[in-house]
């Protein structure tokens, strides 16, 4: 069972922008700007890293839920900085305040949800492959 997480847990990383992380890597016509889920993604990584000291045993996290904005365009070469807070716990259910921004503006913020579960009970269950 992992230990209790404190409200306020936070953690941030921050990826520099490249062209794999652009619309435009999906399609020429579109614009060289940061993905919506590449930025969901450092999100979530960011909650991740905050509950990672928390596991015991074999304990991750998995993500439940996204409730996120994309608020701003950035392109390649820019330095994004996704943090996430811990903001309440609804059962098994932990939530985290959620930001993502650049040198000059949030580019998007929202809500995470994780939960705790057994890295081997839930490939198992689910039938995932290593």
């Amino acid at each position: 069972m992992a230990r209790p997480v404190p409200l306020g847990t936070r953690a941030q990383i921050q990826r520099t922008v490249e062209f794999k992380h652009t619309l435009t890597a999906h399609h020429d016509k579109l614009p060289p700007v940061l993905t919506t889920p590449d930025m969901i993604g450092w999100m979530e990584f960011a909650c991740y890293l905050a509950t990672e000291p928390f596991c015991e045993g074999d304990e991750t996290t998995v993500g439940t839920a996204i409730h996120v904005r994309h608020l701003a365009p950035t392109g390649i070469g820019s330095v994004v900085t996704a943090e996430a807070e811990l903001e309440r716990i609804e059962g098994r259910f932990h939530i985290f305040k959620v930001t993502a921004r650049d040198d000059h503006q949030v580019l998007g913020d929202g809500h995470v949800h994780r939960a705790f579960v057994s890295f081997s009970k839930f490939v198992e269950k689910k039938g995932v492959k290593k």
